[in-house]
């Protein structure tokens, strides 16, 4: 039921955003007086909604990396497994794009079309992050067969955070369509960035509660499954389950970050001095959302959790390393059940 309702959040998220895209290129319109040269004082250029021309080196650069990130992953998802993280590597594409679009930005600054796709690419595209996150640690408890110390039943963690995760994305879309076809409309427009505003709180609640419920989750199974905790000792530390663990908590981590910025940049408003200094993009959203992508490409979840399998019982070392120091399969030390969703 949880990989069904990730695609069908996954499948609406897309009707929704392209749909929207395709409405705002559309309503483009080109305020009277725009200067003939939009080079010559772009952070006093009201007609260019950065307030700076964005840095084709620096562009190519996050290009480049998020790529360098999202190809391996497509790769282990073919060879290794993990579906359950599509959404992220989906997301890591349209990340990629919205970032792109900067390059348009670089020719054209006063482009209003070309900021819109920029911006909505790039700010919506971390709820694909953010809904991986939600599968991963549903899939994880019941691995574990600790679904006992998740707050939420783990046959419920995914949905309840996943339907949250679509509200906010949804709210942000509304908010951004208000926005956009507000056009000369300054009371329009406030009242969609307020919306848009509202949804990026209501995710960043959502995200930290759920990360509370992550660190809560992950203290009680050393507390109480002790035996569960340290059932990897024997292996080499990056086969080591706790590896995982430790990798989906930097990863929350950085999304936490970006959600702080962002929540805090439209806060200010889209002319506010975050939005303005180029830099911060970077170091705030781009950098941390890396990390937090990174973190998987040597501890891809699909390495570690099996494929289609839960576990009924409490696991006694179901990990073990082999004379030649590589790892059994699973299915050769544990009782597998196969997961009927």
């Amino acid at each position: 039921m949880a990989g069904h309702t990730t695609a069908q959040s996954i499948a609406s998220r897309a009707v929704v955003l392209f749909s929207m895209l395709a409405s705002f290129a559309a309503a483009r319109s080109i305020p009277a007086g725009e200067p003939v040269d939009p080079f010559t004082d772009p952070k006093d250029d009201p007609f260019n909604p950065l307030h700076y021309i964005a840095n084709n080196g620096l562009t190519a650069m996050a290009v480049a990396l998020v790529l360098v990130v999202a190809l391996p992953q497509t790769y282990f998802t073919w060879r290794i497994g993990g579906r359950f993280m599509l959404a992220m590597i989906i997301a890591e594409y349209t990340y990629t794009l919205g970032i792109a679009f900067r390059f348009g930005l670089h020719s054209n600054p006063d482009s209003t079309s070309l900021y819109i796709l920029y911006y909505l690419f790039v700010t919506l595209s971390p709820c694909g992050f953010i809904a991986a996150e939600y599968v991963l640690l549903g899939r994880m408890a019941r691995w574990l067969d600790g679904h006992q110390h998740v707050l939420i039943p783990p046959n419920r963690v995914t949905l309840c955070f996943v339907l949250s995760d679509v509200v906010t994305f949804l709210t942000q879309a509304a908010g951004g369509s208000i926005s956009a076809s507000a056009h000369e409309d300054p009371k329009k427009a406030q009242t969609g960035s307020r919306i848009f505003l509202a949804g990026l709180a209501m995710q960043l609640a959502s995200f930290f509660f759920f990360t509370c419920v992550y660190i809560r989750f992950l203290y009680r199974m050393r507390k109480y499954e002790n035996h569960v905790w340290v059932r990897d000792r024997g292996l080499k530390w990056y086969n080591d389950w706790r590896a995982l663990a430790g990798a989906m908590f930097v990863s929350c981590i950085g999304i936490l970050i970006r959600s702080v910025y962002r929540t805090i940049e439209l806060s200010e408003g889209f002319d506010g001095f975050l939005t303005r200094t180029e830099v911060y993009f970077f170091v705030l959203d781009f950098v941390p959302l890396l990390i937090a992508l990174i973190a998987y490409v040597p501890f891809w979840p699909g390495r570690f959790i099996p494929k289609g399998v839960t576990f009924s019982s409490k696991p006694e070392e179901p990990q073990r390393q082999s004379a030649d120091g590589t790892l059994q399969d699973q299915d050769k030390v544990d009782t597998p059940v196969v997961d009927k969703e």
